[in-house]
Order: structure tokens, then sequence, then C-alpha cells
């Protein structure tokens, strides 16, 4: 990932802020070779869905 890169939750779209801490708090995926970024709201709501490996369509 560059440094210039805009990253932005795949379920709700929010956008990482600038902080170093923030971005400390986001998750990510790769799925069939697509990076995608999760929020700390949405990885929160959806902790249980991710740690049991259920597809995005079930969330």
């Amino acid at each position: 990932m560059s440094a210039d890169e805009v990253v932005a939750c795949s379920r709700c779209g929010a956008r990482r802020g600038a902080d170093p801490a923030e971005a400390l708090t986001w998750s990510t995926q790769v799925d069939r070779g697509v990076r995608r970024w999760l929020c700390p709201d949405c990885s929160r709501s959806h902790v249980r869905d991710i740690e049991g490996k259920l597809p995005d369509e079930y969330w």
C-alpha cells in the first residue's frame, strides 16, 4: 500500500484518516486477490462472521 492510497471501508464506505493511531484500528482481508478494508465499527459489528470465515454475502 502506498502512503497516498485512499483507504475506504468495503462495507460502509467510511474513509480512513491520516492519523497513524487510527490506521491501527482498521482491518484488512484479501479475497481472490482483492484487498478489502473494514473500519473499526464494521469490524466490531461483524467480528463473529469474520472469525467464522463466513462469505460477505451472509453478513
